[in-house]
């Protein structure tokens, strides 16, 4: 039999996707959970500073969007930094961050799962927390149909969520602006702990998962028509708008709900901005923005699906996970048994039943996974350099500054988690060459 890393060339998906598909992909990505929920969670962490976190995050998340925009222009196919940890790095770093992706965005999958049976079951005024997690897996099958039918007629979806959140988002933060419910004395203390440098480098790894939505655009390289323009403009367009919204949406919730009170409401019903909304003492509100939540969830859910799928694919084409996760349906549009693989992931993964748990777990892996891409990114010729050569090393030191400042429980289940994907690896290899 063949190594696993020798293959022949494997079917390639359709290019279908152009700039602005792309961006409300990155879009539909990171408006979601991040927005409408790990606010809350990180305010509960480091208190009204929690603005400032958020500002933190973005700047991190725009070093990390220029290496993975840079890395996609030169090597467009499917699988993002797994792809160019083979090409720039070494193969156990590009194995490593397929893995961590995997994990660290199946994990926020669930969350988002989670998320959105919260919302939902409050909207319908059911709220019940034993059927969080039946309602999440079933809202993970759906997801998994959509994604099933092709990626264009997902986009067309994931196009009509946006915009809605967008609407709901805006809506958000211009009527809480003018309302007379603002309390600027809620922006003091600013950080809500005596180990404030420590709660609030915590707060700001937390709020960088939030951001990381645009690397769908990057890990979807094979599927983007013009990757070199498309690319790099996509998430460019993508973290500006995002950024702009987090932070007004950040501080409107701190001045008008208090970070405590926002802690308070993720930890008894994870629905904060519903609680922000009904205190405009503005008819609907609060049910307004428990529909964009649902289509904001909803939105992030399909396109980690297709993200993680396209990452299942590739490392399936190399041989690090079984090689049937490569197979394409007939029309080349859908690896479908990497998307049927992954709904049955992220539906296990819900039975935790504890957002702040799987959103905690996503910080750590999500941000070796780009460590790896600001590392190869330092790779890169003159030739294929887009941005300054300072950039990635920055974006580098930054990840590795705030991967451990989640909770200890937490990066030593990621690091040994690194290390068993190790050891399949090779185990898995030394098998499959036999």
């Amino acid at each position: 039999m063949t190594s696993p890393n020798s293959h022949a060339t494997p079917q390639q998906l359709q290019r279908q996707v152009g700039v602005f598909g792309a961006m409300m992909m990155g879009l539909g990505s990171i408006l979601g959970t991040g927005v409408f929920v790990s606010i809350g969670i990180a305010a509960g962490v480091t208190g009204a500073s929690v603005v400032l976190a958020i500002s933190v995050a973005a700047v991190v998340a725009l070093l990390n969007g220029l290496s993975s925009a840079q890395l996609a222009a030169n090597h467009p196919v499917s699988g993002g930094t797994y792809e160019y940890g083979y090409r720039w790095l070494h193969p156990r770093l590009g194995f490593t961050a397929g893995w961590m992706f995997l994990c660290a965005k199946s994990a926020s999958a669930a969350t988002a799962a989670l998320g959105l049976a919260s919302y939902g079951s409050r909207f319908l005024g059911k709220y019940d927390p034993q059927w969080l997690v039946p309602i999440a897996c079933g809202v993970v099958a759906l997801m998994t149909l959509l994604v099933l039918s092709g990626l264009r007629r997902s986009n067309w979806v994931n196009i009509a969520m946006v915009t809605f959140t967008l609407y709901v988002l805006s809506r958000f933060v211009l009527v809480g602006l003018n309302t007379e419910g603002i309390r600027n004395d809620y922006l003091g203390p600013f950080f809500a702990r005596e180990d404030s440098a420590a709660s609030f480098l915590q707060s700001c790894a937390l709020m960088f998962v939030a951001f990381t939505g645009y690397g769908r655009i990057a890990t979807l390289g094979e599927e983007v028509m013009n990757p070199r323009r498309t690319i790099p403009l996509a998430i460019l367009l993508t973290l500006a708008v995002s950024a702009v919204l987090y932070i007004s949406v950040g501080h409107t919730c701190v001045t008008i709900l208090g970070a405590p009170a926002l802690a308070e409401v993720v930890a008894h019903n994870g629905a904060p901005l519903e609680a922000v909304a009904n205190s405009y003492y503005e008819a609907g509100a609060g049910k307004l923005v428990v529909l964009g939540a649902l289509t904001a969830m909803a939105g992030v859910l399909l396109n980690l699906i297709l993200g993680l799928s396209r990452v299942a694919l590739a490392m399936g084409r190399r041989g690090d996970l079984p090689s049937g996760l490569a197979k394409i349906n007939a029309s080349g549009t859908t690896p479908t048994v990497a998307v049927v693989a992954v709904g049955v992931l992220i539906a296990g993964l819900t039975l935790l039943g504890d957002v702040k748990t799987t959103w905690s777990f996503s910080a750590f892996t999500v941000l070796v996974y780009y460590a790896i891409t600001n590392l190869a990114a330092t790779r890169l010729s003159e030739a294929e350099r887009l941005y300054p050569r300072f950039i990635p090393w920055l974006g580098l030191a930054a990840c590795l500054s705030l991967a451990f400042w989640v909770e200890p429980r937490i990066w030593v289940v990621g690091l040994a988690l690194i290390a068993a994907g190790l050891v399949w690896q090779q185990l898995f290899g030394q098998v499959a060459s036999r």
